[in-house]
């Protein structure tokens, strides 16, 4: 009998091995749904943003290209948060460090110069928020005003 007992616990283990496989390969499957999804929403339309400039800002901010961002500013420019006047450079590089971006662009306003849309915050989170684009005449920008909206 003890033979038989034996042999009906190597059976049950041997299943459950074959169970837990087949839910880690089902795992494996889910994640690679999954980042083949949040590859498909990485890409975002920026038909929207009329002013080019912007939209190539835009861009920059997405691809995590601190440099290009950067080139789109005057060596002056004057940002502000929520109404805070803040150093634009360490705040940019603070801000690419963690990946922020615009997840969804929701409205364009003001000439393709004020956007609003959901952002990824890094630390933050991801909240709606207006980036409002003052450009000079020669193209570069050299004010940057952003918050969060309600």
């Amino acid at each position: 009998m003890k033979p038989l007992l034996l042999l009906l616990l190597l059976s049950f283990t041997f299943m459950a091995c074959g169970q837990n496989k087949k839910a880690a390969e089902l795992t494996t499957t889910e994640k690679n749904n999954t980042q083949t999804i949040n590859k498909k929403t990485e890409t975002m339309d920026l038909s929207k943003i009329s002013n080019e400039t912007v939209r190539k800002a835009i861009e920059a901010l997405g691809n995590n290209d601190l440099a290009a961002w950067n080139a789109f500013f005057t060596d002056d420019v004057v940002f502000t948060d929520d109404g805070n006047k803040l150093d634009f450079k360490s705040f940019f590089e603070n801000a690419f460090k963690h990946k922020e971006k615009f997840l969804s662009i929701d409205k364009v306003e003001n000439d393709g110069k004020d956007i609003i849309g959901n952002f990824f915050a890094g630390q933050w989170g991801t909240f709606k928020v207006f980036f409002k684009f003052h450009q000079q005449a020669d193209g570069k920008f050299n004010r940057l005003d952003i918050g969060q909206t309600k």
